[in-house]
């Protein structure tokens, strides 16, 4: 069977200022074999990693992303809301993860955040960026925007997508298949392990958000999920490492 990816959610945001290059690298460090992130696009389109549209949670400045040039959003502070040892780090370009990630042969769910704003050929430069450091084998693409993703397979039909939903979606292996969709990363609650055989069965996978506790790992473990997306990637990596043992 194929290994279980340990998805480490915003990088390892439960120890780290989420989307920093510091909980990207604290996410390999503690056992990740892939790094779940979100993309926004700036005033002169660079595409950085933050969840929010607005940049105020994460660094206390006023706006939105969309309002900031790469060269102001890089001044802003990204770390120190989370604790005094991470003050000082940034907002990171997409480019800074592929980077890091590259030579681990690191698994990353790239999150389009274009569902509130839509970011202008935001599909186009995120494939673009992948397909220059040779890493399309590496990503799989997500959004809670269909569309978006649809539009990515008329890109690249060989690049991954994934279907973000909540709970509520019948029989999603089906719809994943209209939008030519590689897997469906499911609000936790609404995966139960037939339904993970019943998708498997129509070549679609599993990468359920956000499991964070130990119980619920292991239900998804038993179900054979492709993926689980965690805060805690290394009780993930404990607990895989326990039963492959």
């Amino acid at each position: 069977m194929t290994q279980l990816i340990n998805f480490a959610h915003r990088g390892a945001s439960a120890v780290c200022p989420e989307n920093t290059m510091a909980a990207f690298a604290k996410g390999l460090e503690l056992g990740a074999t892939g790094i779940e992130t979100d993309v926004q696009m700036t005033k002169d389109g660079r595409l950085v990693l933050i969840h929010d549209e607005s940049v105020t949670r994460t660094t206390g400045a006023k706006g939105l992303v969309q309002d900031y040039t790469y060269e102001e959003l890089s001044k802003l502070d990204a770390g120190s809301w989370f604790g005094e040892d991470f003050h000082g780090e940034r907002i990171p370009l997409l480019e800074e993860l592929l980077e890091l990630t590259k030579s681990h042969g690191t698994i990353i769910n790239i999150e389009l955040k274009n569902s509130i704003i839509q970011y202008p050929e935001m599909e186009k430069r995120v494939i673009e960026a992948v397909s220059h450091y040779k890493m399309s084998e590496q990503i799989v693409i997500s959004s809670f925007n269909h569309y978006s993703l649809v539009e990515c397979k008329n890109i690249d039909p060989e690049i991954r997508t994934g279907l973000l939903y909540g709970e509520g979606l019948y029989k999603p292996w089906e719809y994943a298949k209209l939008a030519k969709a590689d897997a469906l990363h499911a609000d936790h609650r609404a995966v139960l392990p037939e339904w993970v055989t019943e998708a498997k069965q129509s070549g679609v996978v599993y990468h359920p958000w956000t499991v964070n506790t130990e119980e619920r790992m292991k239900a998804l473990i038993k179900a054979e999920v492709a993926g689980i997306i965690t805060d805690y990637p290394d009780v993930l990596s404990r607990l895989l490492q326990t039963k492959g043992a």
